[in-house]
């Protein structure tokens, strides 16, 4: 399963292009909290799968990744080829982190993305799935400061009442001091005259 609220995200695609810059943008306005972690690598062409192979292992080597983005724009078959390769299979699937592969397009399918434990259709999605959205976090916790407010004061009110019935009904058995008090002092008086 993918964490909830990830401290640290790794990134394995290349560091030229638009991918690496719009997972960035998108998880900044998000929730910026987070920290992101390059395993930048080629993602087409001869030796890209060894490349991706080799960013997977860095990647693993971090203790405390939270999950990885594997990501490429969209392609043709070729260039989307590394992603079919048993090796690149292989690193994902051995991951120590949850994997979200957002390769090519939502109609692009590759071997990644059903190694993966998560699939988005492109790596703009990928970003939004594995980052909560930090207004949506703050009106919640706004909504649930309400309610607590409101769940708080009644509570104090329904105490408040029973407090003053508890009060009420103590007075009200209680025994009159006064009287008492005149009788042993008429007492106390009548024993001093004996």
């Amino acid at each position: 399963p993918l964490p909830t609220f990830p401290r640290r995200i790794g990134v394995v695609t290349s560091p030229f292009g638009s991918v690496w810059h719009d997972i960035q943008n998108i998880i900044q306005r998000r929730f910026p909290l987070v920290e992101l972690a390059l395993a930048p690598t080629s993602v087409q062409g001869d030796g890209a799968a060894a490349g991706i192979v080799d960013a997977f292992d860095a990647v693993n080597r971090e203790e405390d990744m939270d999950v990885v983005i594997l990501a490429r724009g969209g392609g043709s078959l070729e260039e989307l080829w590394p992603f079919n390769e048993e090796a690149v299979a292989r690193a994902i699937y051995s991951s120590r982190a949850p994997v979200v592969s957002a390769v090519g397009h939502e109609t692009d399918f590759t071997i990644a993305d059903m190694v993966a434990d998560c699939r988005a259709p492109t790596p703009s999605a990928a970003a939004e799935l594995v980052v909560p959205d930090r207004e949506e976090l703050e009106e919640r916790i706004l909504s649930l400061r309400k309610s607590l407010f409101r769940q708080v004061s009644s509570d104090l009110a329904a105490w408040s009442q029973d407090l003053e019935q508890v009060v009420w009904r103590i007075q009200r058995h209680a025994p009159d001091l006064s009287s008492w008090r005149q009788r042993v002092d008429d007492l106390s008086h009548g024993y001093g005259r004996a």
